[in-house]
């Protein structure tokens, strides 16, 4: 199977100067925990998460008005609609994160893989892998005794 079998097509996305309050209100409107946060010309630099606007933006006393750049995570990790979803699964455990930007042959972001997309249309097999990895602690994590 295939990452295009699985993936959500034309995922929301925001720009680097995109209001956090206004990523929030996309995630809330597409229902999602992640923004592909992409270049002028559509290619993703980075990722914004729930998870960057709460944590990361509330932790640094960041408002509302703030820009995505300032809190999120980059660079990008991608995948490729042609990618094997095992394959997929393996970059997700080994970057512990829990969705993917899908990029097409020009670099442009065309899709977005999640756990959840995996769990939807993989064996119970492989989804176990992915989720169980990708939720373990890091290291400096299980060090600082959170987790």
């Amino acid at each position: 199977m295939q990452v295009q079998e699985v993936m959500t097509r034309n995922p929301a996305c925001c720009a680097p100067e995109t209001r956090l309050s206004e990523a929030a209100k996309l995630m809330a409107d597409h229902d999602c925990g992640e923004l592909p946060v992409l270049d002028e010309a559509g290619r993703p630099i980075g990722v914004v998460t729930d998870r960057d606007i709460c944590c990361r933006g509330m932790a640094q006393e960041k408002g509302p008005a703030a820009a995505v750049r300032e809190v999120m995570s980059q660079p990008a990790v991608t995948t490729t609609p042609e990618t094997d979803l095992d394959d997929c699964c393996r970059t997700l455990e080994e970057n512990q994160i829990r969705r993917i930007p899908v990029v097409d042959e020009a670099g442009k972001c065309c899709g977005m893989v999640s756990q959840a997309d995996i769990a939807r249309h993989a064996s119970e097999d492989a989804t176990a892998s992915p989720v169980r990895d990708v939720s373990r602690p890091t290291e400096e994590a299980s060090r600082a005794g959170c987790c």
